[in-house]
């Protein structure tokens, strides 16, 4: 074989798995530029009652630190086993969001703890989370950072709790334990509505020891979503929607926020694949 065919076999084997890549339907949304990415970064939050927006040494309203200004290094990529890293510090409130929104997929990640955390969550669990549809300004939730949305939380002992972020609304099959305040997550359980409480516990707990990578799942389709942790649907939603103006609007797209929340925590594998319905062996769950 001449050097010619060998080279010509090199390209055509590149060509190939540059092919297979493509087709398998997942698209990357990490690289070490962050590209498909803006930063939005609110407060230092010193307190875990907030109010208002903090006030400077003259009693005047700050303003947030704002979008793509993190020059505090909150969101940023390292490598490690030569695979891009995402590293969120925790040390300010804040997101990473897609540029683009999206819809009707399949969201995939994995997922571990760092070390740090920073006030006000210094004597709390390790925090953060994966909001989604999300949809209109940042700042307009209790922690005056995030959009409206929906939160597939990531949470020390609480991974696949659901919150409802700024008036997102969604109804869960869900019950509420004699005794208990907060509903947990039931497939065989009546839907509750969301108007009843913007906060319900996943089934199980499916984290994995600290220091390992937990890989999550999250299908959305129309106004459904499963939130899945390490192979286990913990939560479903469904009638996903919100209101404006007293007007209820589906709320069925947007884009993908990842929380800064006082603690370091690692992210790999981001990618997202579009489908076209919901997977059969998740209907039974609607």
């Amino acid at each position: 074989m001449g050097v010619g065919t060998i080279v010509l076999s090199i390209v055509n084997l590149f060509f190939l798995f540059s092919l297979q890549s493509r087709d398998d339907g997942w698209m990357p949304l990490l690289d070490k530029n962050l590209s498909q990415w803006e930063a939005y970064l609110s407060y230092r939050h010193t307190s875990l009652t907030i109010t208002s927006a903090p006030k400077d040494s003259n009693g005047i309203p700050m303003n947030p630190i704002g979008l793509n200004n993190d020059t505090c290094g909150v969101f940023s990529v390292i490598e490690e086993n030569g695979e891009p890293v995402l590293r969120v510090t925790g040390e300010i409130y804040g997101s990473l969001c897609t540029l683009k929104e999206y819809g009707n997929y399949h969201l995939q990640l994995k997922v571990k703890w760092g070390k740090k955390k920073w006030p006000p969550r210094l004597q709390e669990v390790k925090d953060s989370g994966v909001l989604y549809h999300s949809v209109g300004d940042y700042g307009v939730d209790y922690w005056l950072t995030w959009k409206l949305s929906h939160e597939f939380q990531i949470q020390q002992e609480c991974f696949g709790d659901y919150w409802s972020i700024a008036g997102a609304k969604a109804d869960i099959r869900s019950r509420l334990p004699e005794g208990e305040k907060a509903y947990i997550y039931d497939k065989n359980a009546p839907l509750v509505s969301a108007e009843k409480r913007g906060y319900c516990r996943r089934s199980k707990d499916c984290e994995l020891p600290e220091g390992e990578w937990n890989t999550l799942d999250l299908i959305c389709f129309d106004a459904k979503s499963l939130q899945i942790v390490n192979g286990n649907v913990v939560l479903a939603l469904q009638n996903s929607r919100y209101y404006k103006d007293g007007v209820e609007i589906p709320l069925t797209k947007g884009k993908i926020q990842i929380q800064s929340e006082g603690a370091e925590v690692f992210y790999k594998d981001i990618k997202i694949m579009p489908i076209d319905s919901l997977p059969a062996e998740f209907v039974s769950y609607f």
